[in-house]
This record gives C-alpha cells, sequence and structure tokens, in this order.
C-alpha cells in the first residue's frame, strides 16, 4: 500500500530538483525523505529517478507515475474537502501573487464584501513558487499569478501583459523623462525588490552596461519599497501597474522584460464553477478597471 506521505515526498522532488529542498519543503530531514522514496520506489518495483551531479531527474518510469501521483494528490485533496463542514465548501481560497499592488488587494476585499454570506474568499499571498507549490498540493483553488509561456501542469485565463519600467521619485532629475538608459543612473543609488520575478534580469540589464549601483535598501516588501521610492532615498524597478500619481514611472531603454498575469485553476476544482461564482465575476470585472486605473 503507498502511503500519501511518500507521494508528497516525490512530488515534492520533482517540483524542487534535489532532496534537500523537497525535505524543507516537506519540513522533514533529508534523510527521512530519502527513506520515504526509496520505500516508494521499492512498493512500485521501479527506479523513480536519476541523480546527476546536478539535478535530480525523473526516470521513464517516474515521469508515467508523476501523472498519477498528481492526480491522486489532487484526489486526496478533493476528499478532504468534501468532508468538511459546509462554510468550508462555499469558501474559494484565492492565492495572490506577492508583487500584486496592495491597492488591488483592497479593491478586491470590497468587491468581494456583498458576497460573504454566500460565498467567503481566503486570500493567501506568497511568491510564484510557492503559489505554484500550493496549487499543487490543493491547499489553494486559483492564484492570480504570473501566467508563463511554458505552463502545462494548471487550466489558465491569462487577464493582461506589462511590462517593467523604472520608479523614481517626482522630483528626480530624470523625472521628466520618458526613456532613461541604464548608462544615465550608473550615479544612482538604487532600492532592490528582493522579491521581484524580474530581479535577476533587472541585475543582468545593469551590470552587462557596466553600471553597478550602490544599494540603500533592500527589501521584500513593495510598498516599503514605493515608501523609499516617494522619500528620494533612491529608485526601483518595478511592474507598470505600481503606477501611480505619487512617483514618475519612466521605460528602461532596451528593457523589453514583461510579464503576464492571470489566473491558475488547482487540478481539484472545475474553472467553470469557480467563475459562475459572483466572488470570480466581481474580480475579473474589477481588474480591468484597476489597469485603467
Amino acid at each position: 500500500m503507498i502511503d500519501r506521505y511518500t507521494i508528497r515526498y516525490f512530488l515534492a522532488v520533482i517540483d524542487h530538483g534535489n532532496f534537500s529542498k523537497a525535505a524543507a519543503q516537506c519540513n522533514v530531514s533529508q534523510p527521512t525523505l530519502s527513506v520515504g522514496i526509496a520505500k516508494l520506489e521499492r512498493l512500485l518495483g521501479r527506479k523513480l529517478f536519476q541523480r546527476t551531479s546536478k539535478r535530480v531527474e525523473l526516470t521513464v518510469s517516474g515521469a508515467h507515475f508523476a501523472v498519477h501521483a498528481r492526480r491522486i494528490e489532487a484526489d486526496f485533496a478533493e476528499a478532504e474537502r468534501s468532508v468538511a463542514d459546509t462554510a468550508a465548501q462555499n469558501t474559494i481560497h484565492l492565492g495572490i501573487l506577492s508583487t500584486i499592488p496592495t491597492r488591488w488587494h483592497e479593491v478586491l476585499v470590497n468587491e468581494f464584501q456583498p458576497f460573504v454570506e454566500t460565498e467567503r474568499v481566503e486570500f493567501v499571498e506568497a511568491r510564484e513558487r510557492d503559489l505554484l507549490e500550493q496549487l499543487s498540493r490543493g491547499r489553494i483553488d486559483m492564484a492570480l499569478t504570473i501566467v508563463r509561456d511554458d505552463n502545462d501542469r494548471f487550466v489558465s485565463r491569462p487577464l493582461f501583459t506589462e511590462g517593467y519600467a523604472l520608479a523614481m521619485g517626482l522630483d528626480h532629475s530624470l523625472a521628466q523623462e520618458e526613456v532613461i538608459a541604464a548608462e544615465a543612473l550608473a550615479d544612482n543609488v538604487m532600492i532592490a525588490r528582493r522579491n521581484c520575478e524580474a530581479l535577476s534580469e533587472t541585475s543582468r540589464h545593469f551590470t552587462s552596461r557596466g553600471v553597478r549601483p550602490f544599494f540603500a535598501a533592500k527589501t521584500n516588501n513593495d510598498d516599503r519599497a514605493l515608501a523609499y521610492v516617494r522619500s528620494g532615498l533612491g529608485i526601483t524597478v518595478m511592474p507598470m501597474s505600481f503606477a501611480c500619481p505619487e512617483i514618475a514611472m519612466p521605460r528602461l531603454a532596451g528593457f523589453a522584460l514583461k510579464r503576464t498575469i492571470g489566473i491558475l485553476f488547482a487540478a481539484h476544482v472545475h474553472p467553470a464553477q469557480i467563475e459562475a461564482t459572483s466572488s470570480y465575476k466581481a474580480m475579473a470585472a474589477a481588474i480591468p478597471k484597476l489597469r485603467r486605473g
């Protein structure tokens, strides 16, 4: 008999590509996780992983089993939900990307308020990788997050695509410019947004042009990053959805990276049923207004 915990160990290794990160996610030691994987391989009579010097890769048998394992885990999650109380059945667990502007949260909460008697929405804020993990585990029903071109794990509904721009105080000497080259910022102080999904690309853009700025602050909190920008402490790179009257957002020359924001649905839900709820309809109607505002 296959225990559920061994399936969770197996899926965690797939998602993270190595045993140590998988063990951390499962809150167990690496030896404990290795024992669980070995038990699963013994029960199946097949080797599931091929260990290399850099990464753990699925064998052919492992790839075949992975399809069933995800379905099994999703079925487990659905079974758990089916025995929950009635109130819990009417709760939509919504994951929200941590780099979605806070004012969007405020608007969505207000949009959901008329339906709290029949539908409850639980907000779960997390980074992109963590949201994908929670979708895989069935811990959230859907996520407002980045929709990647190579997404083949979740049903998706892309909502909009946006670029990135410089964020600077209104009194900055370059605030009136429409486009600014990285080289023009060589002497500028910057703010590092550690939770930014474009952090690596942004760093390469500047360093490849010989620009290595001083970072006056490094933060995981975008509200704090905006406060630093407004106060004149430094500048940063942010998605265009953060545009507001209190800051200037000129484009960064040659930086063409974009992100597509949309909804990803977990395997245990039926997208059509979620889309039929009043809360989802309210969210879908609100987001275009937020984009214009």
